[in-house]
C-alpha cells in the first residue's frame, strides 16, 4: 500500500504516533532482577549516544514536522544523563510547545525536582515496586528506598503534578505488595499504575508463569477495596483505571501481555543512540543517527521517520507462537 502524502506518523492501520519515548542514556544505577544482571550491562559507547545537539534536533524534527505532541524523556536511568535540565529546557521551548514528562527510579530526584520543573518538565513518573525497605533492596539490589520516597515528595513539591507510581508485580517476590502499594499511594496523592512483566530483561529470562496478571492485580485490590470503572475515555492510554472506594483516588493496571492496547497504540520511540522503533517490542529500526551525522536536510530525517511508522506492525505478538523478544533489553530501548 503506498503510503498518503500525510506529514503525521500514520500507519498502515490508520494509528497515528503523537506520544515520543525518548532514551537519554541505557546507563542505570539500580539492579533490578527483573530488568538486568547483578554486575550490570556493557554500556554504550560514548560516541554512540546522541549529542545533547543531535537529541534536541531530532526532537524539533518530531515536534515541528511530525506531529509529536507528547514526549517522554527515559532511560536507562535518565537522571544520569549530564545536562539533564538544559536539554528539558531546550525541549520545552520548541514550537508547539510538546508536553514534557520523565520516567525515573527516582535517585538523585530529591535535589533536582526543583530545577527540572524549573526548566519545564511537565511531570513525573517513579518506578517502585514496593514500600517495604528490605524487599526494595532484594529487588533493586540497593539500599536506596528513602531516597526514592524523598525524590516522590519533593516531585510533588515542586509541582510535578500528578506524580506516578509506576509497579510490577512478580510471583514469588513482590506478589504481596499490590494492596500496600496502592495503600501509600492514596496516602501521598500518587496515582499507582501496576504494569504487567514484559518479555524486555537484558538476561532474556522472562516466563510468564512468573508474571502477575492484570486480572490478578484485580483480584487482590478488590479483596481491600472497592473497584469502579473510571468514567473517564481510555482514549489512547495503556492504563486501564478504575476509581477505588469511589474517588477521587484511582489506580490504572497496563495490561501490555494478556490485554494488548496495540490497536490504540500512539507512540513512537527514539534510543539513546538515535535509533527509531515503532514499537517497544520490534526487532527492526532506522538509525537517525547515521542520517543527521552524515548531513542529511531535516525532510530527509523525517521521511525515514515517517517511513518506520508506516511500517508498524497491528501487534506486538507476544501471544503469537513465533514471538522473538528483542535483541535490546528495556534499559537500552527506553521505557
Amino acid at each position: 500500500m503506498p503510503r498518503p502524502d500525510n506529514p503525521a506518523l500514520i500507519d498502515t492501520f490508520g494509528r497515528v504516533a503523537t506520544d515520543l519515548r525518548v532514551s537519554l542514556t541505557d546507563k542505570c544505577n539500580l539492579r533490578c532482577t527483573y530488568c538486568m544482571p547483578a554486575e550490570g550491562l556493557e554500556w554504550m559507547p560514548g560516541a554512540d549516544v546522541l549529542t545533547d545537539d543531535e537529541l534536541v534536533l531530532l526532537l524539533r524534527i518530531a515536534v515541528e514536522r511530525l506531529g509529536i505532541t507528547d514526549i517522554r524523556l527515559t532511560g536507562g536511568e535518565p537522571l544520569l544523563r549530564q545536562g539533564l535540565e538544559k536539554i528539558v529546557e531546550r525541549v520545552a521551548a520548541l514550537e508547539p510547545r510538546p508536553r514534557l514528562s520523565m520516567t525515573t527510579n527516582g535517585i538523585g530526584l530529591a535535589k533536582r525536582a526543583k530545577s527540572l520543573a524549573d526548566a519545564g518538565l511537565d511531570r513525573i513518573n517513579v518506578s517502585l515496586d514496593t514500600v517495604d525497605r528490605a524487599l526494595f533492596e532484594t529487588i533493586t539490589r540497593r539500599d536506596r528506598l528513602s531516597h526514592v520516597l524523598a525524590g516522590m515528595a519533593a516531585a510533588r513539591e515542586a509541582g510535578l503534578d500528578p506524580v506516578k507510581v509506576n509497579a510490577v508485580l512478580m510471583r514469588g517476590l513482590n506478589e504481596d505488595q499490590a494492596v500496600p502499594l496502592l495503600k501509600f499511594c492514596l496516602a501521598e496523592g500518587y496515582h499507582l499504575r501496576f504494569i504487567e512483566q514484559m518479555p524486555l530483561d537484558a538476561q532474556h529470562g522472562w516466563n510468564r508463569g512468573d508474571m502477575i496478571t492484570a486480572e490478578e492485580i484485580l483480584g487482590m485490590l478488590g479483596e481491600e477495596f472497592t473497584l469502579s470503572p473510571f468514567p473517564a475515555a481510555r482514549g489512547g492510554a495503556p492504563a486501564e483505571r478504575w476509581l477505588v472506594d469511589g474517588g477521587p483516588g484511582d489506580v490504572g493496571v497496563i495490561a501490555s501481555v494478556t490485554r494488548p492496547f496495540c490497536g490504540a497504540c500512539e507512540r513512537t520511540r527514539l534510543t539513546a543512540d538515535g535509533a527509531v522503533r515503532s514499537c517497544l517490542f520490534s526487532n527492526d529500526e532506522t538509525d537517525l543517527r547515521a542520517l543527521v551525522r552524515a548531513g542529511a536536510r531535516e525532510e530527509e530525517v523525517a521521511d525515514a521517520w515517517r517511513a518506520t511508522m508506516w511500517g508498524k506492525l497491528a501487534g506486538h505478538e507476544i501471544n503469537e507462537a513465533g514471538f522473538a523478544q528483542p535483541i535490546r533489553p528495556m534499559s537500552a530501548i527506553g521505557g
